[in-house]
């Protein structure tokens, strides 16, 4: 059987999406700036497209501007911001467990004179409004903080953060990647200024995204050229993956997303029984896709290498950069050790995602584990009788 749980990573574009596409490949090419009604073909689906994105948010549809993913919509929201704004003050607030499209943008901003202050985190991933609103100075131009986390799911309490910069004049944006149709969002009651979106993360085609802008926000365009996406964002627009995009938001429906939590709970539930295995983020507010668990005494390459041989796709909590082998960021912000963390696995589930192979998979799990913790060296504290077959 053939399994795949890395959602989280990338989806399987729907065939409906597909074939929405298709129409603007091969038929409906025109560039949706030229004047004749080739052009004006695609302008009219990428206008219907941007109402689509924005009723799903309850934002204006000019304040849709359509990028290339959710890492550019991220630049755009913080050098952009930071770059219109940078006579008010040079102060950003992130958090420690953000993608790297945030992290790393703002390491960049700080070699460029901007100071950056990265919260703490609880133990499951919560950033602590407190702190928000603690950091905040004088100089504060933008605050950061992702809405669901693309690693252990958490989902942080951003009207809260939002309502807080709002009252001391600050922008607020939100990485909502992950979360996009998966949790409601809704710009305007929860005083969001920037968002970012991602549409291969909801089995719509990779390369195409979007960034929420609320108007008045000052945002200067990383891309000079013609006058695009409101002069937002130059460049001839992908009018087949936009379309594609749109198609795939208005698809996801409440029994895809209830099908899933089920499925997760499942999944959760019973790899929570073998011994010296633990849940990473929240049980509770966390993405209703997203479980990641970390298996004590027990090497994450390896297990996702055993699982992989048996058709079951997962990804680990770290990753390999050169010869060395680097534990997440995220994982280390909430407290793991470097050997906890490695031992840890993320599995992200689909709309597709059927009960015969969650339980597939819940079986394989236990095999694998039982398996490498046969092998694996004892750590103090835990003998071979911690590890009994009965668990197979």
């Amino acid at each position: 059987m053939k399994v795949y749980l890395d959602n989280g990573a990338t989806t399987k574009v729907d065939p409906e999406v597909v074939n929405a596409m298709k129409l603007y490949f091969l038929e409906k090419y025109g560039n949706a700036s030229s004047l004749h009604s080739y052009g004006q073909q695609a302008k009219k689906a990428l206008n219907n497209s941007r109402k689509v994105i924005a009723k799903i948010i309850n934002a204006d549809p000019e304040e849709i501007i359509f990028t290339s993913g959710g890492t550019e919509s991220d630049n755009i929201a913080l050098r952009g911001l930071a770059d219109a704004n940078k006579k008010k003050g040079n102060h950003i607030i992130t958090s420690k467990i953000e993608h790297h499209a945030i992290i790393r943008t703002c390491q960049d901003l700080e070699k460029q004179g901007f100071k950056v202050t990265y919260l703490d985190v609880s133990e499951k991933g919560f950033v602590d409004p407190k702190d928000v609103e603690a950091a905040i100075t004088k100089n504060t131009i933008l605050v950061s903080i992702m809405h669901a986390n693309n690693e252990i799911g958490t989902i942080q309490p951003i009207s809260e953060i939002a309502a807080i910069c709002r009252e001391k004049g600050v922008y607020f944006h939100t990485d909502a990647v992950q979360s996009f149709t998966k949790v409601k969002i809704d710009v305007k009651k929860m005083n969001i200024d920037l968002a970012s979106f991602s549409s291969h993360k909801i089995h719509g085609p990779k390369g195409v995204g979007a960034i929420y802008i609320k108007k008045g926000t000052k945002v200067n365009s990383l891309v000079t050229g013609g006058a695009h996406e409101f002069g937002k964002r130059a460049g001839t627009e992908n009018v087949a993956g936009i379309v594609g995009f749109a198609k795939a938001a208005s698809i996801l429906n409440k029994d895809h997303l209830e099908k899933m939590t089920t499925l997760r709970d499942e999944l959760i539930n019973e790899l929570l029984k073998i011994p010296h295995v633990q849940l990473n983020g929240s049980k509770q507010k966390r993405l209703c896709n997203n479980a990641n668990l970390r298996f004590n005494l027990i090497e994450g390459e390896a297990m996702l290498i055993h699982l992989d041989m048996n058709g079951i796709a997962v990804s680990t909590g770290s990753a390999c950069s050169s010869h060395e082998l680097k534990v997440s960021h995220v994982l280390k912000a909430i407290g793991l050790s470097h050997d906890v963390a490695h031992g840890s696995i993320r599995f992200t589930l689909s709309k597709y995602t059927t009960k015969k192979e969650i339980d597939y998979t819940i079986d394989k799990v236990k095999e694998v584990v039982l398996k490498l913790r046969k092998i694996s060296p004892l750590k103090p504290g835990y003998s071979a009788k911690d590890f009994p077959d009965h668990n197979h």
